[in-house]
């Protein structure tokens, strides 16, 4: 398996930003509640900002992560063209964690 080093960091890599944009997605939908019942319970008005400033801020940083797994993707993706491995686990899982990411 060639590059298998390269393959088994995009590997990480891909999982990695996977992950950070679910966290950002879950982020901006935890934020919106908090700051829906925040106003529901009549809060001090500078705090419900603030926690809007927050969700801004995950707002902000979805499209940035998903561009970078995006690249990430299209990365492992070329490394996963050069079939002559196919039949090895490394590739095998390397093509696992390519099927369970979508961008």
């Amino acid at each position: 398996f060639r590059c298998t080093r390269r393959k088994q960091w995009y590997q990480r890599r891909v999982r990695g930003l996977n992950k950070e944009v679910q966290m950002y997605q879950k982020e901006v939908v935890d934020g919106e509640l908090k700051v829906q019942q925040m106003k529901d319970e009549g809060k001090d008005p500078y705090d419900i900002k603030k926690m809007g400033e927050v969700v801004d801020e995950s707002k902000a940083m979805v499209p940035d992560a998903r561009n970078r797994l995006r690249k990430a993707v299209e990365d492992l993706d070329l490394l996963l063209e050069d079939k002559s491995s196919a039949d090895l686990p490394e590739y095998k899982a390397a093509q696992e964690i390519r099927d369970d990411v979508s961008v």
